[in-house]
């Protein structure tokens, strides 16, 4: 399949991945809100295999496969699969989903997680592999428990707003033995 290839598309491209817009040229299916941060690899082999719901984040360097070569050279074929993504899903920065995986609604999967079998909705999901370590509504409690203990720190704490060197020290200050929040 031939198409005008967009600044944009270079771009992926000459870093070795395919923009999100082509591969919808090529089949994959998102909803609304979807957001793919820097370094994603979706298959674009079979990205026709792979549907990801509304308000779905992909952070940075996730992968998603929907076809597993490690049978090739053993039985002449590769495995495929669908990939099916529900919606309002946080997917951790170097997490890997396989073939034939199905993740629900309201679904976290924490960093650097090796997706093998089905995450049920409404849960937090993390490890190699990956099983399920809290409900949602667990984890949500959790950290509104959290925020009432420790700081929070405004736009101005950010790159996109010139964080200050003071702001910097402040923060690595007061974040020495446990987590924060940024608006």
């Amino acid at each position: 399949m031939k198409f005008k290839l967009s600044i944009k598309s270079l771009i992926y491209r000459l870093r070795g991945e395919v923009c999100t817009e082509d591969l919808i040229k090529l089949g994959l299916r998102v909803g609304k809100n979807f957001s793919r941060q820097a370094h994603c690899m979706i298959d674009d082999s079979y990205c026709w295999l792979i549907q990801i719901g509304d308000n779905v984040t992909l952070a940075p360097r996730v992968h998603i496969l929907a076809h597993d070569a490690s049978t090739g050279h053993h039985i002449g074929l590769v495995r495929i699969g669908k990939v099916n993504i529900g919606n309002n899903v946080f997917i951790g920065a170097g997490s890997i989903i396989l073939p034939n995986v199905s993740i629900g609604d309201n679904v976290i999967v924490g960093a650097g997680s090796v997706v093998t079998k089905d995450i049920a909705a409404n849960v937090v999901a993390a490890g190699n592999p990956a099983r399920i370590i809290s409900s949602i509504d667990d984890f949500i409690q959790k950290n509104k428990a959290l925020m009432k203990k420790r700081p929070w720190y405004g736009e101005r704490y950010t790159l996109r707003r010139n964080v200050t060197r003071e702001k910097k020290r402040q923060m690595i200050l007061e974040l020495e033995d446990e987590v924060g929040f940024i608006i």
